[in-house]
């Protein structure tokens, strides 16, 4: 499995138990959709390596407890420490609406409502309060904030999306 077909789940935090049970944080907001896995990928190394899991259930709020098979006592929890896991694209829901997963938008074209075709859509920028999209025109990186009220259509059939930015914010970018 290749790290490109699949998507970010979490990351192992914590040993639970002697028996080789782990505490996984998930990057999500419905921990529930993944109480009936059967196997994940682990990234060890460079490599997406498939674990089986004997018994999981949910902890607390965002935490997964996991049992994988094989994994029999505290030194081989203790091995899998900061492992990163994934998933297949092919398992998460299908998103409608203005709802969108972040992997899914690069490349999509961004058109604003009062300044026309903004530029293509390069990725997300995640290392501020709030997410960014990365815009690209004519060699131009343009920011633009992930807020709702700004998105005013996802349309996937056309690979755009359609926003209402504040007046002035592009023209910031491109000098104008």
């Amino acid at each position: 499995m290749r790290k490109e077909d699949c998507f970010y789940l979490g990351k192992i935090v914590s040993k639970f138990s002697f028996k080789g049970e782990v505490l996984i944080k998930l990057d999500t907001d419905e921990p529930e959709l993944y109480k009936n896995l059967e196997s994940v990928f682990l990234q060890i190394g460079r490599n997406l390596v498939p674990f089986f899991i004997e018994r999981l259930s949910l902890h607390k709020s965002n935490l997964l407890r996991i049992k994988f098979e094989d994994v029999d006592s505290e030194a081989d929890a203790e091995a899998l420490m900061k492992t990163e896991l994934y998933l297949p694209l092919s398992f998460l829901p299908e998103l409608t609406g203005n709802k969108f997963y972040y992997h899914e938008i690069v490349g999509f074209t961004m058109n604003d409502v009062n300044y026309g075709v903004v530029g293509i859509i390069t990725g997300v920028n995640e290392s501020s309060a709030q997410p960014l999209f990365e815009v690209e025109d004519e060699g131009n990186q343009i920011l633009i904030p992930m807020n709702d009220d700004f998105i005013v259509e996802v349309n996937r059939n056309k690979k755009q999306i359609v926003v209402q930015t504040p007046e002035g914010l592009i023209d910031l970018y491109l000098g104008n």
